[in-house]
């Protein structure tokens, strides 16, 4: 285009506004903006309208399910079938409790157990809770790494003898009261005088003691103990007269030891 071509297209542009007049160019322009901003908001509402189909289209994000809680694993049964038992015989065992009740809790214990020192409050309340409704059965269990649990079992036969079964009790008692445990808790030289402090012949005692006299029966305890299924101290056999028999082994909570006796007295 020739420079003459474009100054006569600006001057005829510029003559169309010349001609109109000054409130005609006022509304022309009112118009114009008007417009403008309507197509810059309809643009703008287009944009968003495709923006929210685009999202509305797109996969919700998927949101994990709630994990559930593990459910606590199944607690190990208290009681265990046992092996042969020996029957409560009320002339050999010693028994606390009634001789005829329903239900016998045989124990295998041994005078320094730790574990058997603390299993044997547990026991007196038991007989406390049940009356005569279950009697209480000790038979000797010494662990061979324990010191001085077989001489304190021989002495208690020794106090069995002299004084009998109450004897024997009171006995067994004195010395689960006294003993650290572990081995050596009740010293040895302490047997004799326990025997004259609950009343029985000194000298009597202490020659039965030193004699050795009930050495076979407290092994012959602990080995008719395993041939039942016992294998550690205290070994709890739950035993009635008809011949049904459990295993509880160790230092059980009370609560324990009912949830295998109550079935049985029903």
């Amino acid at each position: 285009m020739s420079v003459i071509q474009e100054n006569s297209s600006h001057e005829q542009s510029m003559g169309i506004w010349q001609g109109m007049s000054s409130k005609t160019a006022f509304i022309f322009g009112l118009i114009s903006a008007v417009a403008a901003s309507s197509i810059i908001a309809l643009a703008f509402l287009l944009l968003r309208s495709s923006q929210s189909a685009a999202l509305a289209r797109a996969p919700s994000p998927s949101v994990a399910a709630p994990t559930a809680a593990p459910s606590p694993s199944a607690r190990p049964p208290v009681a265990a079938a046992a092996g042969t038992v020996k029957p409560v015989d009320p002339k050999t065992d010693h028994i606390r409790g009634d001789k005829n009740a329903k239900v016998f809790v045989i124990e295998y214990s041994d005078f320094e157990c730790p574990f058997c020192k603390r299993h044997h409050p547990v026991m007196q309340q038991l007989m406390a809770d049940y009356g005569g409704k279950v009697a209480w059965v000790y038979r000797q269990y010494p662990l061979n790494f324990h010191q001085n649990a077989e001489k304190e079992a021989e002495a208690s036969e020794c106090a069995n003898e002299l004084g009998g079964n109450d004897a024997f009790w009171k006995y067994t008692d004195k010395i689960f009261e006294r003993t650290t445990s572990n081995g050596t808790g009740f010293a040895l030289d302490a047997l004799v005088p326990l025997a004259k402090e609950i009343g029985l012949n000194e000298a009597k005692f202490k020659s039965c003691l030193d004699g050795g006299k009930y050495a076979q029966h407290v092994q012959q305890d602990e080995t008719e103990g395993q041939a039942a299924g016992v294998s550690g101290t205290p070994g709890n056999l739950v035993w009635t007269k008809d011949g049904k028999s459990q295993l509880v082994e160790g230092a059980v909570p009370l609560s324990a030891l009912k949830s295998v006796i109550d079935p049985l007295l029903k």
